[in-house]
């Protein structure tokens, strides 16, 4: 890699390192640890290829999203999920939304790595079904069904959402 294609990598990465941790937060299902390890996995790939990538944002997402893929039908991947503590601000009382943000957390823990992933693309990334399938290389109806019964199943497990998940129909 060149000195300018080297600076425009660091660029990208510094630029674009938040965003990307928070979707591998959320796609890991609040594992700081394994977010860290898809976000880098994904830079060291593109980094590779920086010269030849077109949209690199899209290329790390679409690499994130099949690494971990790949990480689900992986049985050894089993780890504790930590839990952080909410966040405080003096001043602000924000415990209503600090608490349901550690429910949701706590309830999309209890979803199987597809319906996370699923819910994650359809509703955090905001992708429409023909490219969540396509991401995860399946058809437009599994990802609608599996987007159903995956709500189904966050209002099963944390019922406090009922609200919440009420205004996702």
């Amino acid at each position: 890699m060149d000195p300018a294609d080297e600076r425009g990598f660091r660029e990208f990465v510094s630029a674009r390192s938040p965003a990307l941790m928070r979707l591998g937060y959320l796609i890991t299902g609040g594992d700081q640890y394994a977010a860290e390890d898809l976000v880098q996995g994904a830079l060291a790939k593109l980094a590779s290829r920086w010269r030849r990538v077109e949209a690199p944002e899209a290329y790390v997402r679409q690499i994130m999203y099949r690494q971990h893929v790949s990480w689900w039908r992986t049985a050894a991947r089993r780890g504790e999920v930590v839990q952080a503590a909410p966040p405080e601000l003096p001043g602000v009382d924000r415990t209503h939304q600090s608490e349901l943000r550690m429910v949701l957390r706590s309830a999309l823990a209890r979803l199987t790595p597809r319906q996370r992933t699923m819910l994650v693309l359809r509703y955090f990334e905001d992708l429409p079904d023909h490219q969540v399938a396509r991401e995860l290389g399946c058809s437009v109806g599994t990802v609608r069904s599996t987007t159903h019964r995956s709500l189904a199943r966050l209002r099963e497990i944390a019922p406090e959402l009922a609200e919440e998940l009420e205004a996702v129909r």
